[in-house]
């Protein structure tokens, strides 16, 4: 698909600046460190992670569902399933394998060590769903690269789903005032930010829970749904108890983190 890196620009675009608004006018928490510190930061590692992305890999995921379609490869492609029903099981299967990936990447120290620099950030608001390592970045789309051609997933589906991938990280991460009740019933079908921003708690059994960045359903299905921080969205601490000193990180000290100490 020629225009898939358009689209997949201006959607992110688009929910950025709707989720920041919309943070701005309805604030969840109020925030323990400068924004323009952190939005500095985590804005600057979305124009390094693309870079990097753009050196390292020339083909991405819709490239390659492309190439599955041509050869013949994968499930979807010698099943005898119809079209639309190709592209939910695709949507699906890829979501859950995001959902397992997210869970690796907790439980094993190497990947640990790159992705932990995601949970550094002392608050979390829309800025905080593009702070990923680069070297975290490109094992994602590797992994997705992977699974697309397993599953001859169809391009249109892969575009869906980055699409919807990056604006539920966006949203989910927001800073966003939802009320209860819209919330309970949001979350059972989105990952609401209340959900997520309890992955993000201080507390280690918090942050090993609510994995889902998409659809809600793994985490309960899986056993890791956690429904409420223990100290409640107010006052519960954000980030790691290792990387409290908003001041070292700075987007160099982030960079050569995953090189510094244990994993933990």
């Amino acid at each position: 698909m020629n225009n898939d890196s358009t689209i997949r620009l201006f959607s992110f675009l688009g929910v950025f600046l709707l989720v920041a608004t919309a943070e701005h006018l309805w604030p969840r928490r109020p925030l323990t460190v400068p924004k323009g510190q952190r939005w500095l930061c985590n804005c600057s590692i979305v124009v390094i992670d693309s870079l990097v992305v753009r050196l390292v890999l020339p083909l991405m995921p819709a490239g390659v569902a492309e190439l599955a379609r041509f050869y013949g490869w994968g499930l979807l492609n010698v099943l005898a399933v119809a079209p639309w029903l190709k592209i939910i099981l695709a949507i699906l299967a890829l979501d859950l394998v995001i959902y397992l990936q997210h869970r690796a990447f907790h439980r094993i120290p190497f990947f640990w060590r790159f992705h932990r620099m995601h949970h550094t950030d002392l608050d979390i608001d829309v800025s905080s769903g593009n702070r990923f390592h680069p070297v975290e970045i490109l094992f994602s789309l590797l992994i997705k690269i992977g699974t697309v051609a397993v599953l001859g997933a169809p391009a249109i589906a892969v575009l869906i789903f980055e699409v919807l991938l990056n604006a539920t990280s966006l949203f989910n991460h927001g800073n966003l005032r939802i009320s209860e009740a819209v919330d309970r019933w949001l979350r059972l079908i989105l990952v609401t930010p209340d959900m997520h921003r309890v992955h993000h708690s201080v507390i280690p059994r918090e942050t090993d829970s609510n994995f889902s960045f998409n659809l809600p359903w793994w985490d309960r299905i899986l056993g890791t749904y956690r429904d409420q921080p223990q100290h409640g969205h107010i006052g519960m601490t954000i980030g790691l108890k290792e990387f409290r000193d908003a001041g070292r990180l700075g987007i160099g000290y982030l960079l050569m983190l995953p090189f510094r100490g244990r994993a933990g």
